[in-house]
């Protein structure tokens, strides 16, 4: 398409956002974009405008704002979450909207199979000169829709161009409009002791030339401060967060090590401060990738000496690891914890670490436990999971026994819970005497 050409079909596709309106079918499906890829203009249309729907679903992951329809205050609009987010939890409590439950890479095929994909609306940075608008900060399922699902995309002029498989072409979409609002940070919370003495656990442990990925929250962030000193680091994460720009900056990550995208850190979602909204915008060094090539364990364990750093909420004796709730009490979702868990321990001298508080902040109960709370989902189950780590400790249960793993989760309990602990596993029949 010439550039005249480009020029006519942006403008021919200008709209106001009330138009998109006109896209959304009866008892249809909208996927909307994650966190800041979701339209905010568009979605506050399609909320006034509600009386001409009827049984729509909006598929979102991670709402990063307040929406009335998420809450169920909207007739004709039914929010599906894909992971919740503090946005949407006490929704779902509440029974207000529905929680599908998968794992991170599985959801682009999930919505092709089990939705009828009516629209796709996202917000998108400015388009280029070649009529290509990016999902900036984002990929995941979206970029997985480009060329197969009809787009309505919001143009926020705050979101950062940026580059990889998430490039949406004007005659891909069905109409635009523009919007000019800040994206939503993410507030970094003050470090405890603990968080900083299990960061050191396992910053010890990742190799010059290691692939890495952390997941969301304060101890893989700290884990990446403390890696400055590395040398020819590469990034393959499904979150790029604050803590890889400093690593980028220290010149610990090159990524000419790595054994795919050398000289590229790649990933799905970026999400943190307008330190690393800046970083990734016009950035040819960061590409984003769809959820389902980046989560993809077959394509993580292709990382030589890959290491995977990600949360837990609670641990049993067996290794299994709740992440997404607490009991039947949901907190989010299962996210990519076990997709990465799986990639790393199948990589070449990959390792996977799964880390955790040893108690709750009130110091009352213990994290390592004999046994899950009723009802509590598995995130990382037993047979995948590597290293566990908490202040006290590494507990390295991949290949050991039932025996061996309660004696070193036990070990790295909160000194005060480690005799009941261990009565409770000679009481269950994991520990003998």
């Amino acid at each position: 398409m010439s550039a005249p050409g480009i020029a006519a079909a942006l403008a021919d596709r200008r709209r106001s956002a009330d138009v998109v309106l006109d896209h959304v079918p009866v008892g249809g499906d909208v996927i909307v974009g994650l966190g800041n890829g979701a339209p905010a203009t568009v979605l506050d249309a399609i909320e006034t405008g509600a009386g001409l729907l009827r049984d729509v679903r909006l598929h979102q992951m991670l709402p990063l704002r307040d929406r009335a329809y998420i809450n169920g205050e909207v007739p004709g609009l039914r929010h599906v979450s894909w992971f919740l987010s503090p946005h949407d939890k006490d929704a779902f409590h509440q029974g207000k909207c529905d929680l599908v439950p998968n794992s991170f890479s599985d959801v682009p095929r999930l919505m092709h199979t089990c939705t009828e994909r009516s629209l796709v609306i996202a917000a998108v940075s400015p388009p280029d000169r070649h009529g290509y608008f990016s999902l900036g900060c984002h990929a995941e399922y979206a970029a997985a829709m480009i060329g197969q699902v009809p787009f309505f995309v919001e143009v926020n002029r705050r979101m950062p161009r940026t580059f990889g498989e998430n490039q949406l072409h004007v005659s891909e979409i069905v109409g635009w409009c523009e919007a000019d609002y800040e994206l939503v940070e993410l507030p970094s919370r003050e470090p405890r002791d603990a968080d900083r003495r299990i960061a050191e656990l396992v910053a010890e442990r990742v190799p010059d030339g290691g692939t890495i990925q952390a997941g969301i929250g304060t101890i893989p962030n700290l884990v990446l401060e403390l890696l400055a000193d590395r040398r020819d680091l590469g990034v393959h994460t499904e979150l790029l967060s604050d803590g890889f720009v400093g690593l980028v900056e220290s010149g610990a990550v090159t990524g000419t090590r790595k054994a795919t995208h050398r000289n590229k850190l790649i990933t799905t979602t970026a999400l943190g401060t307008s330190r690393l909204y800046e970083f990734v915008g016009d950035n040819p060094g960061v590409e984003f990738w769809p959820v389902d090539y980046t989560n993809d364990p077959r394509n993580i364990a292709r990382e030589p000496r890959f290491v995977a750093i990600n949360a837990t909420l609670e641990v049993d004796f067996l290794g299994q690891c709740a992440s997404e709730s607490l009991g039947s009490d949901y907190w989010s979702s299962s996210g990519g914890q076990p997709d990465y868990a799986r990639g790393a321990v199948l990589a070449e001298q990959g390792q996977s670490f799964i880390v955790l508080h040893s108690t709750t902040g009130d110091g009352l109960t213990s994290r390592i436990v004999p046994q899950l709370h009723p009802g509590a989902a598995v995130t990382t189950f037993k047979n995948t999971v590597d290293c566990v780590v908490t202040e006290y400790g590494i507990a390295e249960l991949r290949g050991s026994s039932i025996r061996e793993r309660t004696g070193r989760l036990i070990a790295i309990a909160h000194p005060r819970f480690r005799e009941e602990l261990a009565r409770r596993a000679r009481e269950i029949g994991y520990l003998s005497g």
